[in-house]
């Protein structure tokens, strides 16, 4: 094959991963930001409030606790590829696996420490124990977890994502809280299907 065809097809293969990365996230929109149908805006309408509940006097939660600021919760991050949660743990709290099949994360740790971790898809783990100021990014898609170990301090996060609507696919959720059949989890994970139902009634009680 001849260097400049060997050139070609390097360039072709390259364009065509560059459109399929571009394709996976957020859709460019076609005005400044997008309003509510029928409604006019002002800066209330680019202003979050949520998070003001973290701020003192405050109770700490008694367990691991999302606060939003995606789509739903905030409508003017529609369009613009953004969104932001804050993650509260308790001593001794996890936020068990999960994925965001639309968005990177990338974890600003405000307060306390947190053991955090994800898995490729060549099934290593990579793991760390933060500390107050420290980031940490997760993969677009990748299973990952945190985890407060401290058995006396509470953790605070903050998470930014590249995408308005991440979507969260919690694992153990999604395998054992569905409809998922029995012996098709139970011959996945090379187990019975009495341990099958007795993991899933761990999420109905």
């Amino acid at each position: 094959m001849s260097s400049s065809i060997s050139k070609l097809l390097t360039l072709i293969i390259s364009a065509f991963a560059i459109m399929q990365i571009t394709s996976a996230g957020d859709p460019d929109i076609l005005t400044d930001f997008i309003a509510p149908v029928g409604n006019q805006v002002d800066g209330s309408f680019f202003t979050f409030t949520g998070f003001r509940a973290l701020l003192p006097p405050n109770t700490p939660p008694s367990a691991f606790k999302v606060l939003k600021a995606s789509k739903a919760e905030f409508p003017a991050v529609d369009g613009q590829s953004v969104a932001y949660a804050a993650l509260q743990f308790p001593s001794g709290s996890i936020n068990p696996p999960h994925t965001h099949p639309r968005s990177a994360e990338l974890l600003f740790l405000a307060a306390g420490s947190l053991q955090v971790g994800f898995v490729d898809t060549t099934n290593k783990l990579f793991t760390q124990t933060l500390q107050t100021g420290d980031l940490f990014v997760f993969p677009k898609g990748l299973v990952h977890f945190q985890f407060n170990s401290d058995t006396q301090k509470p953790a605070l996060a903050l998470s930014a994502f590249g995408s308005a609507n991440a979507g969260t696919v919690s694992i153990a959720s999604t395998l054992f809280n569905t409809t998922i059949d029995d012996n098709v989890l139970a011959l996945a994970f090379k187990t019975n299907v009495s341990t099958i139902q007795t993991l899933k009634k761990g999420f109905t009680s």
